[in-house]
């Protein structure tokens, strides 16, 4: 290196890594500036909000095909810019995507958390020949459910979506983290006794936060599912105890009585409870 430029720099160097850091910050700003992504929205009237959940308040809407500026991302919600002077959150999971239908509902922007109980090594309650394991099917309901419900748009998360064991701790508070507008447990009663029991139940722990939803679902339950129906209930169970979100846990039927399990075990038992929740949520997010 040239002498003289050798002491220049070290004269210089301070002011030189002032000047560094000044372009360095520049050039983030102007690729920041001229560097947007921009999104397409799927659907009619999906809501623009004050902030990313259901529970801010309205700021406007945009439709089906417009194209909007990201500005940042939370919590599966995008901060955009449209109409070049408005600004908002809208669901991440609503862009980009074609649909089966024209309009947004409360629903299609809702974040919903399915939690198929047990798993792993935790079977849960036997059937009547101790082979079929209560594990089995909250899963295969849960899958169900959660078809049905993607199907209307929703975001959906599952607790666990194969046979492995989640505490139960991990799964209130996976819901708690996402800031569910629902959370609902599956789950199937077992009695003492082999044929002793019947039917399904819903349990609630909050009830300022949870007994409507409860109502509602046991509602459609009892409609659309042909077991006997025991009601709605308080329950103190950990995933809906220590869930700040509406949260709910349906005992589907009793796994070890015959009657019930033929309806369990079933392809349209899982419809049917699809359907139920599918319609009580649209109901409660409205």
């Amino acid at each position: 290196m040239n002498v003289n430029l050798r002491n220049f720099i070290k004269k210089n160097q301070l002011q030189l890594i002032i000047i560094s850091i000044f372009l360095i910050a520049t050039i983030g700003l102007t690729y920041a500036l001229f560097s947007d992504k921009t999104v397409r929205v799927g659907l009619d009237n999906v809501t623009v909000r004050m902030g990313p959940s259901l529970s801010y308040s309205k700021t406007g809407t945009v439709n089906s095909g417009k194209r909007v500026t990201v500005i940042k991302k939370q919590a599966g919600w995008l901060r955009v810019r449209y109409d070049d002077d408005h600004f908002g959150w809208i669901p991440s999971w609503l862009t980009n995507r074609k649909f089966n239908f024209k309009s947004a509902t409360n629903l299609s922007e809702a974040i919903i958390v399915l939690d198929p109980g047990h798993g792993g090594n935790d079977s849960g309650a036997l059937g009547i020949n101790q082979k079929h394991e209560e594990k089995t099917y909250t899963l295969k309901t849960a899958k169900l459910v959660q078809k049905s419900l993607e199907a209307k748009g929703a975001r959906v998360i599952m607790t666990r979506s194969n046979d492995e064991y989640v505490g139960l701790a991990a799964r209130a508070s996976l819901s708690n983290k996402h800031k569910a507008d629902a959370f609902i447990s599956f789950h199937y009663d077992s009695a003492p006794e082999n044929n002793s029991g019947s039917g399904d139940t819903t349990y609630y722990y909050h009830k300022k936060t949870s007994l409507k939803l409860a109502e509602l679902v046991n509602s459609q339950l009892k409609a659309k599912v042909n077991l006997n129906n025991r009601g709605v209930q308080f329950g103190d169970f950990e995933v809906i105890r220590d869930n700040t979100q509406p949260s709910l846990l349906i005992e589907g039927g009793y796994i070890n009585t015959a009657k019930d399990f033929k309806q369990i075990s079933s392809y349209q038992y899982r419809k049917q409870v699809a359907s139920a929740v599918t319609t009580a949520l649209s109901q409660f997010l409205n």
